[in-house]
């Protein structure tokens, strides 16, 4: 059983690597975008526990700062998880169990090691590519290209009407919820009109002025999610019949099962809902 850190003090901050003058602190160690965290304790490893730790310099990256201690994360090879008296467990089964900047560097972990194992040949010409130094890249040995870590923005739309607010449920979920309405950014195109073309194509409506509300990292696999209130203008529900299986209005005073607050789609609602009162 896993015993989750307090929640104190909680907040990742971000720093520049050429900063880091030394490898030491906390480390979060994964295998094939699964946590490798230590027997019953934390989610995460002290450097002065790992065994051998030296043995992993060639393939440790900086994340940040976390609780005064500077925090790295290692991809480990199926021998290497193996040699360790550790378990893998997936960051999806801590949704909402765990504080908000923990999860910012779990995530930050398997989306950066995840990117460090998906580049190790280049896209172009498939020789070996090395770390850039002093940037977060992998350049190619040969023809030089950079591959920096990939996200895929995406846009969260609450579409709004008075005191109801539109959810749908997406045909994918097993859980029987609803939700406010996403999808990603097309190239070539503002957050404003992916918001505009995404509630078109899912549920047939047309949006009129739009509220910026927040971004969240979301790292399954690699998303900014960016988080819109959507007034609406006109249209009757249409659902696509391809993402969405349902879609209606739903007063504030009669919401149906909805995301958590870890979720940015349940912080649009219960903010929605908080202006309603």
């Amino acid at each position: 059983m896993i015993t989750l850190q307090d929640s104190s003090d909680d907040q990742l901050i971000i720093v520049d690597p050429r900063q880091v003058s030394r490898f030491d602190g906390y480390v979060v160690l994964t295998h094939e975008g699964k946590l490798v965290v230590p027997g019953s304790t934390d989610l995460y490893w002290r450097h002065s526990d790992l065994p051998d730790a030296g043995d992993f310099h060639h393939m440790v990256h900086h994340l940040g700062i976390y609780r005064n201690h500077g925090c790295y994360s290692v991809e480990l090879t199926r021998k290497e998880v193996e040699g360790l008296d550790a378990s893998t467990v997936s960051l999806r089964d801590f949704l909402g169990q765990i504080p908000e900047g923990l999860f910012r560097l779990l995530g930050r972990a398997l989306q950066i090691n995840e990117w460090y194992r998906g580049h190790r040949y280049c896209g172009y010409c498939g020789e070996p590519t090395r770390l850039l130094e002093g940037e977060r890249a992998m350049t190619c040995s040969s023809c030089g290209v950079a591959c920096y870590p990939r996200l895929s923005p995406c846009i969260m739309a609450l579409l709004i009407r008075g005191n109801e607010c539109l959810l749908a449920r997406n045909k994918q979920w097993t859980r029987p919820f609803f939700s406010a309405l996403a999808g990603f950014i097309e190239p070539g195109e503002s957050a404003e009109q992916a918001v505009r073309r995404e509630v078109m194509e899912e549920v047939g409506l047309e949006v009129g002025r739009l509220e910026y509300f927040r971004s969240q990292p979301w790292p399954f696999p690699g998303q900014l999610m960016i988080g819109f209130f959507a007034e609406y203008a006109r249209g009757e529900i249409r659902v696509d019949d391809i993402e969405i299986a349902e879609a209606r209005w739903f007063r504030v005073d009669r919401l149906p099962s909805i995301p958590g607050e870890f979720a940015l789609s349940g912080q649009l609602i219960r903010a929605f809902v908080d202006r309603c009162r």
